[in-house]
């Protein structure tokens, strides 16, 4: 038997920030304890691999849509040590960029300079038209809570009534995902499958190259 071809998008921001809102909030300083950052240091390809029938379906791509932070040292270089640890096994890394935005308080008027993240829905609605068009997945695995997405699903879905989108959300997004549930099926993952794909601490790149895994990303002791 044939098995399903299985293709992944994954908004990389929309990922990070629903890992971040599992570290707890400190209850005095309003701030959250980074107590589970280690969760971000994820595999990304054997994570999607979990959900699904592997007597079925085959992945045979992902793709991670993101930006760096190239004005924030300390987030760039982890980003960069999570990005090469995805490459080395076979992620597909789509990067867009983020553009300065002026910002004010509206009630002192202070300005500063802010930034905006840009393309990254845009290149992951292409890229789910694109492959659906060229026919290289029976499946696509979206991991967002964007509902950004939604018209590009809705194109897929009428123009290939044939392929199936399946929705990959974290649990704490899932409730409040209705539009998207009300378009496919959706999955929702928690820390227990975090926990049990994440990279080493040391992952090897093309059988030489070692990529460190950033201390911030250390597990608990």
């Amino acid at each position: 038997m044939t098995k399903k071809r299985v293709v992944a998008f994954i908004d990389g921001y929309n990922f990070y920030h629903s890992v971040h809102e599992l570290n707890p909030i400190d209850p005095t300083t309003k701030q959250r304890v980074r107590t589970k950052d280690h969760l971000k240091w994820v595999n990304l390809w054997t994570l999607v691999e979990a959900f699904l029938v592997k007597s079925k379906e085959e992945l045979v791509g992902v793709y991670y849509f993101s930006a760096y932070a190239t004005w924030r040292p300390a987030s760039y270089a982890k980003h960069r040590a999570f990005v090469a640890a995805l490459k080395s096994v076979n992620v597909e890394v789509v990067m867009g960029q983020f553009k300065e935005k002026p910002r004010q308080c509206n009630n002192c008027k202070y300005k500063w300079k802010g930034h905006e993240e840009k393309e990254t829905d845009v290149n992951l609605a292409l890229y789910l038209l694109d492959l659906a068009y060229k026919d290289t997945f029976d499946k696509a695995v979206v991991l967002t809570a964007d509902t950004d997405i939604l018209p590009a699903i809705r194109m897929v879905q009428s123009q290939f009534p044939k392929k199936e989108i399946h929705g990959l959300l974290p649990a704490s997004r899932y409730v409040a995902a209705h539009a998207l549930k009300r378009l496919c099926p959706v999955s929702k993952f928690g820390e227990e499958h975090l926990e049990r794909n994440l990279f080493p601490e040391q992952t090897l790149s093309q059988g030489t190259v070692i990529i460190q895994r950033p201390s911030a990303y250390d597990p608990p002791k």
